[in-house]
């Protein structure tokens, strides 16, 4: 039954309640949005861009392969340490690799030695964008590259040389545990006045085998790869002085030693003799 509505004064009429307008009741649900696509060629676009990366990142692997497979193997890597250290008339092995070097040695050299595949991505990015530039060099050769260098490459230089040690250097990385690492390294780099391998520039200069050199002759001796005629103790003591000061700062920067047990490390005499005539023995 339909009610009705006063019509006048005596009577009712029997129209019915006009609905409400669409949307303003109370009770209507609110309709949800329609959903927002990108335009058809932004979608396109986008398609695009994804392909290209997914091309290139498929270049990158296929030539990173390539490039592993014309390496020449590192097999033969302690026999080329061997026969360098004969070459010179060092003792080959050598004995092992005392913590305090080993520790200045990454410090100072490659800090993410113990963590890093053979090779060091951040260092090269920060190189290959000092080369676009025109920045310094401030090298990101990893203590394996430098060994791959001293073995396979010496006297080399240039892009494709470079390539070849970085190559080189995850190889070595997959062949060898980072302690043969470093004590291949540690036999066949040359540390000035005429020392091959750290027993010889241990004895030579401070009359002592490896196991007992103190924290400032560590530090001084691994300070002494990079330049040892210009850093050496010497010919340029002031000098070599300022790269131990460097290498003690790098062992506080990467918390292996405080900077109050860096300070006074620095303070400590080193003890230069005059050679290894002095009753050290290799």
């Amino acid at each position: 039954m339909t009610l009705g509505v006063p019509a006048g004064e005596g009577g009712y009429t029997d129209a019915p309640t006009a609905p409400l307008p669409s949307g303003t009741g109370e009770d209507t649900p609110e309709q949800p949005p329609a959903q927002i696509r990108p335009p058809r060629r932004l979608r396109r676009r986008l398609r695009r861009i994804l392909v290209v990366m997914l091309a290139l990142a498929l270049v990158v692997v296929l030539a990173f392969i390539a490039l592993l497979l014309i390496t020449p193997s590192v097999s033969n890597a302690p026999d080329l340490a061997q026969g360098f250290d004969q070459a010179h008339h060092a003792v080959y092995p050598g004995p092992p690799v005392p913590v305090r070097f080993a520790e200045s040695l990454v410090a100072t050299e490659d800090h993410r030695f113990y963590s890093e595949p053979g090779v060091d991505p951040y260092a090269i990015a920060r190189v290959i964008g000092g080369r676009v530039t025109g920045q310094p060099d401030q090298g990101g050769a990893t203590l394996y590259q430098q060994l791959a260098k001293m073995l396979y490459t010496p006297g080399r230089s240039g892009v494709t040389v470079e390539v070849e040690q970085i190559m080189l250097g995850i190889k070595l990385y997959l062949s060898y545990p980072r302690a043969e690492i470093l004590r291949m390294y540690a036999d066949v780099a040359y540390f000035g006045h005429g020392y091959y391998g750290l027993a010889a520039a241990s004895c030579g200069y401070f009359g002592v085998t490896p196991a007992g050199l103190s924290w400032p002759q560590a530090a001084l001796l691994a300070g002494l790869v990079q330049a040892p005629s210009t850093d050496s103790p010497v010919a340029h003591y002031a000098v070599a002085r300022a790269r131990e000061a460097h290498v003690l700062g790098r062992l506080a920067a990467t918390g292996k030693l405080t900077q109050a047990q860096a300070s006074r490390a620095y303070g400590q005499p080193l003890h230069l003799v005059g050679g290894p005539g002095t009753g050290c023995a290799r």
